[in-house]
C-alpha cells in the first residue's frame, strides 16, 4: 500500500429487501473500485433496515449469504472492503452488531462487533435500545494489511474516547466508522464528533453512514464524511444516496504526530490516579 490511498464511502440508500440491498451495494462498490478505490467502506446495517424488530430473525452467522457477498466483492474488485455492518449470529446464539473486513484476495483480514450498544431515551424525540437485540463485543484489535492500519468502531462507539485513543495507540492511521446517526442526534454531533476524534487521535476518520430513506422508519443522518488528523473535513456527502472519493495522503499522519506530539506528551501517571476506584 502506498503513501496515497484511494477511499471510497458507499452512502447507499437501504430497503426492506436484503437481495436488493446486496445488488445496490455492489454495483456501488464496482463503481467504487472502477474509479481507482482500494479501500470502500459501507454503512452500518446496509443490508437490512435499521428496525430491531427484525433484526434477530434476519440475522447471519460467518460464513452466511451477506459475508460471502462481501468476500466475493472484495476478491473481484481487488479491494480491501470494509463491509459496514450487520446483524451476526454467533456460535453461542448471541446476535452481535458486528463489521467484516476482507482483503483483496477475499480473506477475512478483521472484524469488529460494536462495543457500546445504543439504548438511549430522549422523551418526544427517540427511544431506541440496542440491547434488546444486541449482545455487547469486547475485543478490539487494529487491523494492519499491506502497511495500513485500520481502526474499525460502529456508530455509538464513536462516542466513547478511549476507544478511539486505544486505536492510535495500536497504530491505526485511518478509524473507519460505519454509523446511522439519526435526525436528532446527527444534527447535532455527527460531523462534531468525527472531527474531534480525528484531532485528539491525529489520524483519518472515515464515517460511513446509509443514505437517507425517508420511507424507512429509522431516518439516518446521512453526511458520510473523512476528516484529516488536523480536522479539516476532506469530503462529506448531502442527506441522499452517493458515493464519496476522497485521496488520502498518509503521511500526514507522521508529520501532524511530529509537528504537534501530543501523544507523546500525555501524562499517563496522572491518569492512572484518575481513574482507580
Amino acid at each position: 500500500m502506498g503513501t496515497v490511498l484511494n477511499l471510497a464511502i458507499c452512502q447507499m440508500r437501504v430497503t426492506d429487501s436484503k437481495s436488493r440491498n446486496l445488488v445496490r451495494a455492489g454495483a456501488m462498490i464496482e463503481q467504487a473500485a472502477q474509479k481507482g478505490a482500494q479501500l470502500v467502506v459501507l454503512p452500518e446495517i446496509f443490508n437490512l433496515p435499521y428496525d430491531t424488530a427484525i433484526m434477530a430473525a434476519q440475522a447471519e452467522s460467518c460464513p452466511g449469504e451477506t459475508t460471502a457477498f462481501l468476500a466475493q466483492s472484495a476478491r473481484q474488485n481487488r479491494i480491501i472492503l470494509v463491509g459496514g455492518s450487520i446483524p451476526e449470529r454467533a456460535d453461542n446464539g448471541r446476535i452481535f452488531n458486528t463489521c467484516f473486513v476482507f482483503g483483496p484476495s477475499g480473506q477475512l483480514i478483521g472484524q469488529h462487533r460494536k462495543m457500546h450498544l445504543f439504548d438511549i431515551d430522549i422523551p418526544g424525540q427517540i427511544t431506541l435500545i440496542e440491547s434488546s437485540v444486541f449482545a455487547a463485543g469486547n475485543r478490539f484489535e487494529v487491523i494492519h494489511h499491506q502497511g495500513l492500519g485500520i481502526g474499525v468502531v460502529i456508530c455509538y462507539d464513536i462516542r466513547f474516547p478511549e476507544l478511539a485513543r486505544l486505536a492510535a495507540l495500536q497504530g491505526a492511521q485511518i478509524l473507519v466508522v460505519p454509523a446511522s446517526f439519526n435526525m436528532i442526534t446527527g444534527p447535532a454531533h455527527w460531523e462534531l464528533l468525527m472531527r474531534t476524534r480525528a484531532v485528539d487521535n491525529q489520524l483519518f476518520v472515515a464515517a460511513a453512514s446509509p443514505a437517507r430513506n425517508p420511507e424507512a422508519g429509522y431516518k439516518s443522518w446521512g453526511h458520510s464524511l473523512v476528516a484529516d488528523p488536523w480536522g479539516t473535513v476532506l469530503v462529506q456527502a448531502g442527506s441522499g444516496e452517493e458515493t464519496l472519493h476522497c485521496q488520502v495522503d498518509l503521511s500526514v499522519v507522521n508529520r501532524v504526530r511530529r509537528e504537534l506530539p501530543l501523544l507523546d506528551h500525555r501524562r499517563t501517571d496522572l491518569y492512572d490516579i484518575c481513574t482507580r476506584d
